[in-house]
């Protein structure tokens, strides 16, 4: 989910409400300018008493966004994740976004890699009987 630099942080807190997300990337002429999350709320809204319908996301999104490709392992990922102590992973190419990481969806693929796991080994020691 993307807005645009001047939405205000209420409108952008409520798509994130709506949507269950806990950022948007913030976006300007197709180009990705910053991430708004539920931690710039707090750190940059709720904790400055900002108003938040009169706050537009532009002056308190984080500005420094780290990115990946597609071509990035996922254990690339959950390290960059782990080390930069951040909970949303732009993907991006060389042409546009391409989807977000989060932990959610690194412990889903965790789960779905562990249950094929589990399966090919159940299927193997049932052969074996």
């Amino acid at each position: 989910m993307t807005v645009a630099p001047d939405c205000s942080v209420l409108e952008a807190a409520r798509i994130m409400m709506h949507d269950r997300i806990g950022g948007v990337l913030v976006c300007h002429n197709d180009v990705i300018v910053g991430i708004f999350t539920e931690r710039d709320v707090l750190r940059r809204v709720v904790a400055d008493q900002r108003a938040p319908a009169e706050t537009p996301v532009s002056e308190v999104m984080s500005r420094e966004l780290i990115t990946v490709t597609p071509t990035t392992t996922l254990d690339d990922c959950s390290a960059l994740m782990t080390q930069r102590r951040i909970r949303h992973l732009p993907v991006v190419d060389e042409k546009s976004l391409q989807g977000i990481i989060t932990p959610g969806d690194l412990l889903a693929f965790r789960v779905a890699e562990q249950q094929s796991v589990i399966e090919s080994l159940h299927s193997y020691v049932h052969d074996l009987r």
